[in-house]
């Protein structure tokens, strides 16, 4: 059994025999389930119940699982699990850079699903840190004008509040903890994706692409790109 928090879990999947089952697992964890069975309703759901975490499916009657995970990311950070009987290859990688937080292919035990939702909502509410500079005496680590504060989860240029997905926040922090030293791309993949066994470097471009527009619209340092190479953090005004 994975413990956390009681969660409330938006459950999309246009097959009420699954959303049922999945309610009945994470239901005896203590999880609240909000469901919807299509692309529109999940949406909508998604932005008037702001839910902890997202189960989606990817088949499903009107805006399918990659638009609606688009949509959602858009509107918020919460965690998304794609759950899917696709297993191709592609459609995983199109999910991750959508900006996908884990995916897994049905069949599925209950273990697993558990192990999977602890999992993501610790890399979602985990410490954000590193020595970048020296912690100060909150723990708090800061680079410029950007601080990671960990007591609080959160990141900031100055005082406005960066919205990261989990994802982005792991990417971020082992940047951080270069200190402005190049990251290797196979470090930053299996940085952003700790549960992946073999994951695909393919998926890196998006996420950091993404993270590079939070951080330059907030007035934070850059991410320099070291073509074929890696990636680091800007110090010192470089870009």
């Amino acid at each position: 059994m994975v413990a956390t928090r009681p969660l409330r879990i938006l459950v999309v999947d246009d097959d009420p025999a699954m959303v049922g089952a999945i309610t009945a697992l994470v239901g005896t964890e203590g999880h609240q389930v909000i469901t919807a069975y299509d692309g529109l309703t999940a949406v909508r759901r998604y932005r008037e119940e702001r839910p902890d975490l997202v189960l989606l499916d990817l088949a499903m009657p009107g805006p399918d699982g990659f638009t609606v995970a688009g949509q959602i990311r858009a509107e918020g950070d919460a965690p998304i699990v794609v759950v899917t009987g696709e297993s191709a290859e592609e459609a995983k990688v199109r999910a991750f850079a959508i900006g996908a937080d884990d995916y897994l292919v049905k069949p599925f035990g209950r273990a697993e699903l558990l192990a999977r939702i602890g999992a993501v909502m610790r890399r979602a509410e985990r410490t954000v840190g590193g020595p970048a500079t020296a912690p100060a005496a909150d723990g708090s680590v800061t680079i410029g004008s950007l601080t990671l504060d960990p007591g609080r989860h959160e990141a900031r240029v100055d005082e406005r509040r960066l919205s990261l997905t989990p994802t982005e926040y792991r990417l971020l922090e082992v940047l951080v903890r270069a200190r402005g030293d190049l990251v290797p791309h196979l470090r930053l993949t299996r940085a952003g994706w700790p549960a992946e066994a073999d994951p695909d470097p393919l998926w890196l471009k998006p996420h950091v692409a993404r993270l590079r527009r939070k951080l330059e619209a907030a007035g934070g340092p850059p991410i320099v790109a070291i073509r074929g190479v890696g990636y680091r953090i800007g110090v010192n005004g470089d870009r």
